[in-house]
């Protein structure tokens, strides 16, 4: 059963409002081409709402990782120090550089990337960490900034899932050296497919801009720095159209909405599954008390991979979707021919065979008392 025929979706693309109007308007001035209006409305607005020096849109938040990857000067025979409970974009963007992902555990409350497992997987091969804020709830970037700071690492935040969010008061994207966001539909704040780079380290953001245009200092060309731009460096097309970025610009002026609604229904979630915590029957998400989250996933850990494809049916037979999240890249073919695994990954795979993800999306609405129901009936009949 896919989306489509599900009653209550797992996600849910929503209009907020002024989308059409944008792509209208994006029409009207006559560029669609990337670098235009629009483009340069939600660079703005996302400097606005992370707090990052710049930030430049791109198509793909994998696009923002891979640039991210060249900014880093990732070479063969490099190492970039990941957990291994993430999305394959955050590996493949080190691979393609011809260097080698190191893979660690996460911490055994938050899912997050394990300070302690980074500084063991550290050598002298080691040239960056990418941080994946998972859920929407920040790594712990205090640990890791110092680790980094200490070996002369560069700090990626892999903060896909985390547009929002805060650690210790500071907006995820504004904290490492880059950021990688997503506004893929599943995501908060959506353009179908989207992304974007932040960067906090000034002399980065030429290169970037650079890197970005493929490889031209086109930039630059027009801030009339230059009087014609040319083939400077390496680089790729990462920059999306203008009607993806009028779309997002429309989500970007409602992100505070969106994020405070869908944290509504997580914390409804929370309230409704708690009891059943208490019992020892699930898991529920858990972060630390430095963490602002942006409502961004609601998840429950069942007590077996058995016990979890159970639950998955028995929700599939009420026409709701709730699937599991990633394979382990350290267990993955590709992951275990481009990559290298450090210490075990016990919790890892614990929560890889276990987790499984509860519809989560602007429209929810009452239907969200329906999830509850289900799956409430689910623990009683087990």
């Amino acid at each position: 059963m896919d989306g489509k025929s599900e009653k209550i979706p797992f996600n849910r693309p929503s209009l907020m409002g002024k989308e059409i109007s944008y792509m209208r308007d994006a029409i009207r001035r006559g560029q669609l081409a990337g670098d235009g209006f629009y483009t340069k409305q939600c660079s703005a607005r996302i400097e606005l709402i992370t707090g990052a020096r710049k930030a430049l849109l791109t198509h793909s938040c994998t696009a923002a990782l891979e640039m991210a990857a060249i900014l880093v000067g990732l070479e063969k025979g490099d190492e970039v120090i990941m957990p291994s409970f993430t999305f394959v974009s955050t590996a493949n963007a080190v691979v393609l550089r011809g260097a080698t992902p190191v893979f660690v555990d996460v911490e055994c409350d938050t899912f997050n990337i394990d300070p302690v497992q980074v500084s063991r997987a550290l050598t002298s091969r080691t040239k960056a960490i990418f941080a994946v804020h998972y859920a929407g709830f920040s790594a712990d970037m205090d640990a890791l900034k110092d680790i980094a700071c200490a070996h002369d690492l560069v700090l990626v935040e892999d903060a896909a899932q985390a547009l929002g969010s805060f650690f210790k008061g500071r907006p995820c994207g504004s904290i490492g050296d880059l950021a990688a966001f997503s506004f893929h539909e599943t995501k908060n704040i959506i353009s179908g497919e989207g992304g974007a780079l932040t960067i906090n380290r000034p002399e980065l953001i030429e290169r970037a801009e650079i890197i970005r245009e493929k490889g031209t200092d086109r930039s630059r060309f027009f801030r009339g720095e230059v009087d014609k731009y040319t083939w400077v460096d390496l680089g790729s097309s990462f920059l999306p159209g203008e009607l993806i970025a009028s779309y997002l610009f429309a989500q970007l002026e409602m992100a505070e909405m969106i994020c405070a609604r869908r944290v509504s229904i997580f914390e409804r979630y929370m309230e409704a599954f708690r009891s059943l915590e208490k019992s020892g029957r699930l898991g529920l998400p858990r972060w630390t008390e430095h963490c602002t989250g942006n409502g961004h996933m609601f998840f429950l850990l069942l007590q077996s991979g058995d016990d979890r494809d159970a639950f998955i049916a028995h929700m599939k037979k009420a026409a709701i979707g709730t699937p599991f999240h990633y394979v382990p890249l350290h267990s993955a073919p590709a992951g275990i021919r481009f990559g290298r695994s450090s210490g075990n990954m016990e919790i890892t795979n614990r929560v890889s065979e276990t987790l499984v993800r509860l519809p989560m999306y602007f429209d929810l609405g009452a239907q969200c008392e329906d999830v509850i129901n289900h799956a409430l009936t689910y623990f009683e009949l087990t």
